[in-house]
């Protein structure tokens, strides 16, 4: 096996739930990779649309992927995903159509994982399953954990609470306020007096687009930790 090969291999072990759980073996790994191919996507395409026939699910290996469901009024933005992040898979292990849709917001590079070759792994492999389980699972329970924190205190504890979780690794929320607001549920002017606030506590800086984590220890401060 060549080294370009061992690593996809090892990348698709450490994307499927904690890897002390249920080690994968080679032979679950190979037949892993066998259900899928890797694909690109440029900003503003779809990896799948709302409404659509769940063909696939994808890990996305570099990237982010924007989750969003269409509305009368716009879009409404559910989430936003990074590398690591497997999306799509819930909706083809229901067979149903796809509940949101998925468009890069920068150069992605993602495994495409077929829905027709996958579903006969997974019978096949049962440990390959039961990481899927997991993985499912422990994002269920996040997404549980953060929700349960969003409901309490105010706006501006909110941002700074969804700041903490959901910026990538340089401090930066790639979300417009119009974006944020809707995915804390209330209206675009509290999420701009509440990041007016955290500039004024030194807590953040804003641009297009984007708010930056400037203090992290101010931050968590504001979202009350």
């Amino acid at each position: 096996m060549d080294p370009a090969q061992e690593q996809h291999l090892a990348w698709l072990a450490r994307s499927f739930g904690r890897t002390d759980y249920a080690p994968l073996t080679s032979t679950d790994l190979a037949a892993l990779s066998e259900a899928g191919s890797y694909v690109e996507k440029y900003p503003g395409t779809h990896l799948f649309k709302e409404g659509g026939d769940s063909e696939a699910a994808y890990v996305i290996r570099t990237g982010d992927v924007e989750l969003f469901r269409t509305r009368r009024n716009g879009r409404l933005v559910v989430g936003r995903v990074g590398s690591g992040a497997v999306i799509g898979d819930i909706a083809l292990l229901r067979g149903q159509p796809y509940i949101s849709s998925a468009r890069a917001v920068s150069p992605v590079e993602a495994f495409r994982l077929d829905r027709a070759k996958l579903l006969p792994v997974l019978f096949e492999h049962p440990r390959i399953a039961i990481r899927w389980l997991v993985a499912g699972l422990d994002q269920l329970e996040s997404t549980q954990r953060r929700v349960l924190r969003l409901m309490r205190g105010t706006v501006k504890e909110q941002v700074a609470e969804m700041m903490l979780d959901e910026a990538d690794r340089y401090g930066d929320l790639h979300l417009s306020q119009a974006s944020l607001a809707g995915l804390l549920g209330v209206s675009r002017q509290s999420v701009n007096r509440a990041l007016s606030e955290l500039r004024d506590d030194g807590a953040v800086e804003t641009g297009y687009r984007v708010i930056s984590c400037a203090d992290e220890a101010a931050l968590a401060a504001a979202a009350g930790h």
